[in-house]
């Protein structure tokens, strides 16, 4: 249980990683607002997924407690908050470029994919 809240932080510290990236491929092709929107995007990932790996830390220090029905629930709760803050991009920056918030997602998206490779 261990070694998988390890890979819960590495997931998140790679998600930033590739959020770095797409705000810098946003940058190029569409400027200030692009690398905006595209933080706004990464944001979207990155923070759910920061809030589920200290969700199931918690869970793993409870006596008893189902770390499975955590994972789901955690999951659940990660994915309606992601596609919530996505809603809520355009309240927050009116201006947004939408391609670069979906670059943003998309690259950041992908760290969950090569979390595997990288050893901790």
């Amino acid at each position: 249980m261990y070694a998988a809240l390890q890979g819960m932080y590495k997931v998140v510290v790679l998600q930033l990683a590739t959020a770095l990236i797409g705000i810098a491929l946003a940058a190029v092709f569409f400027g200030s607002r692009g690398a905006l929107s595209a933080a706004l995007g990464g944001a979207a990932c990155v923070l759910p997924t920061w809030l589920f790996a200290i969700r199931l830390h918690a869970a793993s220090k409870r006596p008893g407690a189902s770390y499975a029905v955590a994972f789901f629930i955690g999951e659940l709760i990660k994915i309606a908050l992601c596609i919530g803050l996505l809603a809520g991009v355009r309240l927050v920056y009116p201006d947004v470029h939408w391609g670069a918030v979906v670059i943003g997602l998309v690259v950041t998206l992908q760290a969950n994919f090569f979390a595997f490779l990288v050893k901790t």
